[in-house]
């Protein structure tokens, strides 16, 4: 299953680039601007610019669908956690001393910042 919706996925993915590729800019030419050079076309003057923006809408939409069926399918296989395999950090302790224990030693904070070079 999931291998058939990496499939359909890098083929829309292809597609939408070329349909993207294949649209003209709004301002395509001096003559698009007056109404002029689009009767010669297959799909006439207006009939192009919608067929590609609806087919670009198509295809926007099966790729964000197959986006999605994409990460719940990889999400689905692998556990919960990023951290379930993880083992648990060990503390250090000091060895058992007869009597009182022993001190901490002092905290020595870093300066706050580096002292200036000496010339």
């Amino acid at each position: 299953m999931m291998i058939l919706f990496s499939i359909v996925h890098v083929l829309v993915c292809l597609i939408l680039i070329l349909i993207v590729l294949l649209q003209s800019g709004k301002g395509a030419d001096l003559a698009g601007a007056f109404g002029g050079g689009g009767s010669h076309t297959a799909f006439g003057a207006r009939g192009t610019a919608t067929f590609l923006s609806k087919l670009t809408t198509g295809a926007a939409v099966i790729f964000m669908v197959t986006s999605f069926a994409l990460s719940l399918l990889t999400t689905r296989d692998r556990g919960s956690s990023v951290m379930e395999g993880a083992k648990p950090a060990q503390k250090q302790t000091a060895p058992a001393q007869s009597g009182s224990p022993a001190p901490a030693p002092p905290v020595q904070n870093p300066p706050a910042s580096p002292a200036p070079p000496k010339p």
